[in-house]
């Protein structure tokens, strides 16, 4: 049996802090789910949804159930659920089938520590898979973008997931500089959720932060300044209210968090090496994830960079799709895989 015949079962995961994407060969993209897991406390934690299904239970659970993200900031922050959750989304990318055990391969961001790695290799492992290989995140992106990594020119993309942001410099299928930066739409998400509570002494929940990220979110002046209504809990009296927030106060709860990928961004283009920023100059900075969806970020960059800044083709799924695509092209997962 050929090697490539031998990975017709297997998977590529994005294994992110907001959603996890599980690629299959030849069918692409079969889930793509909040990475959140519903546990009930009164019976051995037992795990009650995964996924959509837990996200919707946010906020709305009694006590005894509580609704967990396992990962943080790119990484997993809770071992036994992470692998519960794991083990779900395998089972339910080969519908259900017990008996596969599938070789896996997962984006891990760049800072990782040893001890991180070990952990997802871990989880995947017991998940039941029978072999792992660790994959970069901004790597994954650029093949997923369609950047040429394995070239002997610098290309440079800027992955802003949920849990981090990542910027990495590429040429001849190696990072040349990487910079990892705990800073997401998590956290963007967070910074709303402040602002909020302290400007209207309003509580809100991070779904709707999330919407209000999304809907009237920026990271410089819109063309029309645009209002949106929320709804929340008045920290004074305790019952529900009603306001209406201005996407400038918006901007403004966002601004250390696009100020911190600004300064990431900067710090990586003094970094790079004279002859890869020569290349840069001309292609420009890629970006990628969810985050990269902020409005307006691309000019943002573009003014404080004076270079070309492009958006993905699919931003969301770029990192999957670049896993993806190393099911195929095993020379290259050979070269770009991490231990």
């Amino acid at each position: 049996m050929s090697i490539l015949s031998r990975f017709s079962n297997d998977l590529a995961i994005d294994l992110g802090t907001a959603n996890t994407l599980v690629f299959a060969k030849k069918r692409g993209i079969v889930i793509d789910e909040p990475s959140i897991v519903a546990i009930d406390k009164k019976n051995n934690n037992k795990v009650l949804k995964v996924g959509q299904e837990a996200k919707d239970m946010l906020g709305k659970t009694p006590e005894h159930i509580v609704a967990i993200k396992p990962m943080k900031d790119g990484v997993i922050a809770d071992f036994e659920i992470t692998e519960a959750m794991l083990r779900y989304f395998i089972r339910k990318a080969h519908n259900r089938r017990f008996f596969i055990r599938p070789r896996i391969i997962i984006c891990v961001p760049s800072g990782i520590t040893p001890v991180e790695k070990k952990a997802v290799k871990d989880s995947a492992v017991q998940a039941r898979a029978s072999d792992v290989f660790l994959v970069e995140e901004p790597m994954a992106a650029a093949i997923g973008a369609g950047l040429p990594v394995a070239e002997p020119s610098g290309n440079m993309i800027v992955d802003i997931g949920g849990g981090t942001t990542e910027v990495a410099v590429i040429s001849l299928a190696g990072i040349v500089y990487a910079r990892s930066l705990r800073v997401g739409g998590a956290e963007m998400d967070m910074a709303i959720m402040r602002y909020i509570q302290r400007k209207y002494s309003l509580l809100i929940g991070e779904r709707t932060a999330e919407n209000i990220k999304i809907t009237v979110g920026s990271a410089a002046p819109l063309d029309e300044e645009v209002t949106m209504e929320i709804k929340g809990r008045d920290l004074v009296n305790g019952i529900p209210k009603v306001i209406v927030i201005k996407s400038e106060e918006v901007r403004e709860a966002l601004k250390e968090s696009v100020q911190s990928i600004v300064d990431v961004v900067r710090t990586a283009l003094e970094r790079t090496p004279p002859e890869l920023s020569a290349d840069i100059v001309d292609k420009g900075i890629v970006l990628s994830g969810g985050g990269a969806l902020l409005q307006k970020l691309d000019v943002r960059l573009r003014e404080e960079t004076f270079l070309p800044v492009t958006l993905a083709d699919d931003p969301l799924r770029c990192v999957c799709m670049g896993t993806g695509k190393m099911l195929d092209e095993i020379d290259l997962l050979a070269k770009v895989s991490v231990h």
